[in-house]
């Protein structure tokens, strides 16, 4: 995914969907109304996708985003590199961020989105947490 000057394209509202959708055993719903779709595992959230747009008034322009759940020390090193990290506004500010995603390569972003689904899962009961494959 480029664009003519050889650069990534940011991921859109879709791809995000369709890459988080493509982890396996991934169900989303929409628990929290019609402008955000929850991705779960096991019923745990591991990432909330907000379909609006948040206007930065200082910029004045619109940027998607969505919440995702990391190691406390993984979002402050990611809030300290990276602009487009912060703390999560509707979630537990130590172990979620808002990613907005557009300012990002689509290969980091899809690196924190396998990274959420990757903690979620090695939480999950010993039972359970055998039919992941994680860490590939």
């Amino acid at each position: 995914m480029t664009n003519g000057n050889n650069t990534p394209r940011a991921m859109n509202i879709e791809q995000v969907r369709e890459y988080t959708l493509s982890l396996y055993g991934v169900t989303e719903d929409q628990p929290f109304g019609d402008d955000n779709i929850v991705f779960r595992i096991e019923g745990k959230i591991f990432l909330c996708l907000w379909l609006g747009e948040e206007m930065n008034t200082l910029a004045l322009d619109a940027r998607h985003k969505f919440a995702c759940k990391l190691p406390p020390e993984r979002n402050e090193a990611l809030r300290e590199r990276y602009g487009a990290v912060t703390p999560a506004f509707h979630w537990n500010k130590k172990h979620w961020s808002d990613i907005y995603f557009e300012q990002l390569s689509p290969d980091l972003v899809a690196a924190l989105i396998k990274e959420s689904y990757e903690l979620v899962v090695s939480n999950l009961p010993k039972a359970v947490r055998g039919k992941y494959q994680i860490g590939n």
